[in-house]
């Protein structure tokens, strides 16, 4: 739970012992992140010591159409 405010940081991981194991650069998050930021989304971690991490990543699959007094039947 310490490391939730980092986990978005680029080149980031919180154990160095078992990012050797399984590889990766710690940028995976951060480049979601970006994405989610510049696409209007949202994100959610939720993480509970000796249970695991959630990372939720929410995108809009398209935008909502501009409602005006025009297009209305």
């Amino acid at each position: 739970p310490e490391d939730v405010a980092r986990v978005f940081d680029r080149f980031y991981r919180s154990d160095e012992s078992r990012a050797r194991k399984t590889g990766g650069s710690g940028l995976g998050l951060a480049i979601a992140k970006w994405i989610i930021d510049h696409h209007g989304g949202h994100y959610e971690v939720l993480s509970r010591v000796d249970i695991g991490t959630r990372v939720t990543l929410n995108l809009p699959l398209a935008k909502k159409p501009i409602v005006t007094t025009e297009n209305l039947v």
